[in-house]
């Protein structure tokens, strides 16, 4: 039995007695009218109570927890704080406004109440992002006094949400970077990147539907982890259909960075202020250093696309082109550096087998 319709049957019953009651009121007031009268309006209340109770009760309920679904904890959190202190700040002024004559004295104290209510609200959302960050420094100074660590950070934390995209969590990588505290924050899905997660593991393309499925897997090891808060949100944007402008909108809504491996979100999100943070772009800028002259140690494994030339790779996946390096494929080599290009799919670096 649902909720809604429990409510429909309460509805009913209050109704059907209300009508009553007043149906029996109107037949002492005018003796022409018998008992029918209380039993046509009983039956007309349960009638009215069973249709419109649940617009009353229920569905304004569902759609005032959708509607606070869609906002931030940091928002909400920032509206309570200032919703007390502007009815702390009414309560202090209620016995002065009283004071005052005739019926402004009466509606005055009301009028206050509403008034820096409303000033409270807005104010404390709209600087919701300085209050989380001074609340934020204040436990971080108190953990560095004596206090335990874990307030700060949990500060910290709250203080920082980070929206993900579909294809960083298909990549996978995002489950070991997080685990390693690279990521300080609330990693925040909303419920339409996890439909269209849900799509991609639902292809009837086997690749498609492998991704999909690894990426399901990786969102659920980021659950389980538990220094990672994970977040689903029912949070989205009315009117907007693609999923990449619904990130770049609630972006820059939250003011928060969004967490991608799209080359095409990553401009439109830079283009209109919003902060992007690449995986790719942090795999490159990690990768290990080296100068022209340098000498290595590397497993040569294959040929080259020219002549002579033989490849192999550094630990963390850099790709070293060895010129002399044909003969060498299968063993081991000390190289050296000659050249070392950037490009947009990353580091290449060219060397020569050093002849010491």
């Amino acid at each position: 039995m649902s909720i809604e319709f429990i409510f429909r049957l309460i509805g009913m019953a209050v109704l059907a007695i209300a009508g009553a009651f007043a149906g029996s009121e109107l037949s002492q007031l005018n003796k022409t009218m018998g008992p029918t009268n209380a039993i046509m309006l009983a039956l007309t209340g349960a009638l009215i109570g069973l249709i419109l109770t649940p617009y009353v009760t229920t569905r304004p309920m569902r759609k005032l927890r959708a509607l606070l679904g869609r906002i931030a904890a940091e928002t909400l959190f920032a509206a309570l704080i200032g919703l007390v202190s502007g009815l702390i700040v009414a309560a202090l002024l209620s016995f002065p406004l009283s004071l005052l004559p005739n019926i402004f004295g009466n509606i005055a104290p009301f009028l206050g109440v509403l008034l820096f209510g409303y000033l409270g609200v807005s104010i404390f959302v709209m600087r919701q992002g300085d209050i989380m960050g001074m609340l934020s420094s204040i436990t971080n100074r108190d953990g560095d006094n004596g206090g335990t660590n874990s307030g700060g950070s949990s500060w910290s934390k709250m203080n920082r949400t980070i929206l993900l995209d579909t294809s960083v969590i298909i990549d996978g990588r995002i489950a070991d970077i997080a685990s390693t505290g690279f990521l300080p924050g609330t990693l925040l899905i909303p419920r339409f990147v996890l439909n269209e997660l849900q799509y991609v593991a639902d292809s009837p393309d086997g690749l498609r539907r492998q991704r999909g499925r690894r990426g399901m897997e990786v969102l659920s090891n980021l659950q389980k982890d538990p220094n990672v808060m994970v977040r689903i949100s029912d949070i989205d944007v009315d009117g907007i259909r693609e999923v990449d402008s619904k990130l770049v909108v609630l972006g820059r809504q939250l003011k928060c960075p969004v967490l991608t491996n799209d080359y095409n979100l990553n401009k439109v999100a830079e283009l209109q202020g919003v902060t992007v943070l690449n995986i790719n772009e942090l795999a490159n800028a990690v990768k290990s250093v080296v100068l022209p002259g340098e000498l290595m140690h590397i497993n040569i494994i294959q040929e080259g696309k020219e002549r002579d030339q033989g490849v192999g790779y550094m630990e963390d996946g850099t790709m070293v082109v060895v010129e002399n390096g044909h003969e060498a494929i299968g063993e081991y080599a000390d190289v050296s550096v000659t050249k070392v290009l950037q490009t947009a799919a990353g580091r290449m670096i060219f060397a020569r087998i050093s002849m010491q």
